[in-house]
């Protein structure tokens, strides 16, 4: 995109913006009520999209647009609750309180695995706060952009410009991170993306909301129950093709219970329906890409070569297609090898014993991600301990379900090298807003804070 092109996207989105902030945020609500009821009518052909261009299997695309739908309604309810604390004042005849304010102009890129939910939870939020946006999806996906654009064009009238799009790649969303009229850069993707993105946003003294890979694991306690446990891995591990940020990576087995899980998990990988994800039979579809298929090969070829047990993994010819479906793979490691420490984003899940639950949680942590992670048991001396200040380092904890499939609820990311932003629920639509400190008084003297005294007698 040429420089004059983007400058006229800007200056619309500016524009918009300042419209857009008075109106009461009410009725910025309502608008996104009515987003909502025209994404419910579109929702079988948004997910059909989502199916063609993310290669998502019909399940999960549906999963997705509803997902939007409920980003829509948690942020009609929230339009009517932003709320700023009001705290005592020291002084006497002063109130002291806190104001929030659109920030303006909002960034946000967006990567293929979730080419419409993730715009949701940021768009839904921005929008009720105040803001505008221009969204930089991912090449994978931008016909899901357009029919969610269509989406809002049907309903927003003279606030059509409020979604602005910008398609590209790695230009284009440094183009964004650059622009000092861009008040914050929520980006979603990989770490290394991230780490590329950062500094840029930094150096301007930009806002910055960054949620990025992870590396997650979970742990299987003796007392788990092993058919729960069995699905709620293998929807984690092999679910979107292992494509998601949240996807189980990472599997920590109690030694009593081993042989049995390993059993039961090279099993349940067997009977997985592998296939175009447009039929209803299928649970796995292809990877995103050429790349993403190479990048599995070489780690998995990294630990045959060290001669770790892999299981699965290999290239499967789905009626004469020539995108890239693969097995899930299985990776029975004694130690913790290299290729554990870093995301390969596929469906590759390793799998190790342990003695100690605190020896567990230890493997788990030690990572340089910190999103999603979770814990089979029913012992709730375990669960408490890795819910505690001693347990889990992530972002996402779960008691009983796997990693992947969080609720729109609750605030969404991670720590350490996945960024710390959070989006989606709780309160999270703070990122989209300024704080004001604001202070009153309303008596006829004047005290300072802190029993400061100036007397210019």
């Amino acid at each position: 995109m040429d420089k004059k092109q983007y400058n006229k996207i800007i200056i619309r989105s500016q524009d918009i913006a300042e419209k857009w902030k008075k109106i009461p945020a009410p009725q910025r609500g309502e608008f996104i009520r009515q987003f909502g009821e025209q994404l419910r009518l579109q929702k079988e052909l948004l997910a059909k999209t989502i199916t063609k261009e993310a290669r998502k299997i019909k399940t999960e695309s549906f999963g997705e647009v509803q997902e939007a739908i409920d980003m829509c309604d948690f942020a009609v309810g929230l339009s009517r609750q932003l709320y700023g604390l009001t705290m005592p004042s020291e002084r006497p005849n002063h109130r002291l309180q806190e104001l929030w304010h659109p920030l303006g102009v909002v960034g946000c890129i967006t990567a293929f695995n979730f080419p419409m939910a993730v715009f949701a939870w940021n768009f839904c939020l921005s929008a009720v706060c105040g803001n505008s946006i221009i969204w930089k999806p991912s090449p994978h996906s931008n016909e899901c952009a357009k029919g969610i654009k269509k989406a809002w064009d049907e309903i927003s009238g003279e606030f059509s410009d409020l979604i602005q799009i910008i398609e590209g790649g790695n230009e284009e969303a440094v183009l964004i991170c650059e622009d000092k009229r861009i008040s914050l850069v929520s980006a979603t993707g990989s770490t290394q993306m991230g780490k590329e993105l950062a500094p840029i946003v930094s150096a301007r003294l930009g806002k910055l909301l960054l949620e990025l890979g992870g590396n997650n694991a979970a742990i299987v306690c003796p007392s788990a129950d092993l058919d729960l446990t069995i699905k709620g891995i293998a929807f984690s591990a092999c679910g979107t093709t292992g494509q998601r940020c949240t996807s189980l990576r990472r599997l920590f087995v109690h030694k009593d219970i081993y042989d049995d899980c390993v059993e039961r998990l090279e099993k349940c990988f067997e009977e997985l329906v592998i296939g175009c994800p447009s039929k209803d039979s299928s649970q796995i579809g292809p990877l995103i890409s050429e790349d993403s298929f190479n990048s599995m090969q070489k780690t998995l070829e990294s630990l045959r070569a060290k001669n770790v047990s892999v299981i699965g993994g290999e290239r499967l010819d789905i009626e004469d297609s020539d995108e890239y479906y693969v097995k899930p793979a299985l990776v029975l490691v004694k130690e913790i090898e290299d290729e554990m420490l870093s995301e390969t984003f596929a469906p590759i899940l390793y799998v190790k014993s342990y003695e100690k639950i605190e020896d567990a949680i230890r493997m788990q942590n030690d990572v340089s991600q910190g999103l999603s992670s979770s814990i089979f048991t029913n012992d709730m001396r375990e669960s408490e301990l890795f819910l505690s200040e001693s347990g889990s380092d992530c972002g996402i904890a779960n008691v009983n379900i796997g990693t992947s499939g969080a609720e729109i609820g609750g605030a969404f990311g991670g720590e350490k090298d996945t960024g710390g932003g959070r989006e989606s629920g709780s309160d999270a639509w703070k990122n989209y807003m300024r704080r004001v400190t604001a202070t009153v008084n309303y008596g006829e003297d004047l005290p300072l804070a802190q029993g400061v005294e100036f007397d210019e007698s």
